[in-house]
C-alpha cells in the first residue's frame, strides 16, 4: 500500500468527508465500471456502486491494509454483486435484454466504452460494434467467470489482486480465467 493510501485510509478512520469524497473520485469509476459489468444494468450499478462506498466507509477499521485499497474496494464490490445477482434471480428480474438495451442505446455519462485508436470513422464503427458483441457475450458468462474476465481482462488486475479478491488460490484463478476466456472467444465467434 502506498503512502497516499495510507494516508487516505487513516483519514477515513477518522471519518474524514473529504477523505471520503477523495476515495470515490479516486476510485468511483472503477468500482462502477466492475459492477456495471457484472450486473449489466446501470441503475443496479448506480445503486451498487453507493453501496460499496457506503460499506467501506462504515467497515474501514476492519481494513488491515494487508492489500491495496483499491483491491480491498474491489473485494467489496465483487461481494455486493454477487449478492444482487441472488436477489434479482430470485425476484427473477434479471434479464439480459435490459443489459443489451443499456449497451444499444444508452449514452450515460457512465457507461463503459470502447477505446478508439484510430480517428477513421469506419475503425470507429467497426471498434464500437466489437465492444457491443463482447459487452452482449460477456453478459451471458457465468457470474464467476464474468468476474474473472472483468478483473484480468478488463480491468487488467494481476493475479495476486485477483487472488485477494475471490479468496482463490492462484491455480485455481488460472484455469476458471482459461475456461472463462474459452468460453467468451466461443460466444464471440457465433456473433461473428
Amino acid at each position: 500500500m502506498s503512502r497516499r493510501e495510507r494516508l487516505l485510509v487513516r483519514k477515513l478512520r477518522e471519518r474524514d468527508e473529504r477523505a471520503f469524497r477523495e476515495m470515490i473520485e479516486r476510485y468511483g469509476d472503477r468500482v462502477y465500471n466492475l459492477t456495471y459489468r457484472m450486473l449489466g444494468n446501470r441503475e443496479e450499478a448506480e445503486d451498487v456502486s453507493q453501496e460499496v462506498f457506503i460499506t467501506v466507509f462504515k467497515s474501514i477499521d476492519s481494513f488491515r491494509g494487508d492489500s491495496k485499497l483499491s483491491t480491498w474496494l474491489y473485494r467489496i464490490a465483487a461481494n455486493h454483486c454477487k449478492n444482487r445477482i441472488k436477489y434479482l434471480s430470485r425476484r427473477h428480474d434479471r434479464t439480459h435484454s435490459s443489459y443489451d438495451e443499456q449497451i444499444m442505446g444508452d449514452q450515460g455519462a457512465h457507461a463503459p466504452t470502447a477505446p478508439t485508436a484510430s480517428p477513421r470513422p469506419d475503425r470507429q464503427l467497426e471498434g464500437a460494434e466489437l465492444e457491443q458483441v463482447m459487452q452482449r457475450c460477456i453478459a451471458t458468462l457465468e457470474d464467476d467467470h464474468r468476474l474473472l474476465i472483468v478483473l484480468r481482462d478488463i480491468e487488467e488486475l494481476s493475479y495476486e489482486e485477483i487472488c485477494t479478491i475471490t479468496q482463490l488460490p492462484l491455480g485455481t484463478v488460472k484455469s476458471r480465467l482459461h475456461r472463462a476466456r474459452l468460453a467468451l472467444r466461443k460466444k464471440m465467434l457465433k456473433h461473428m
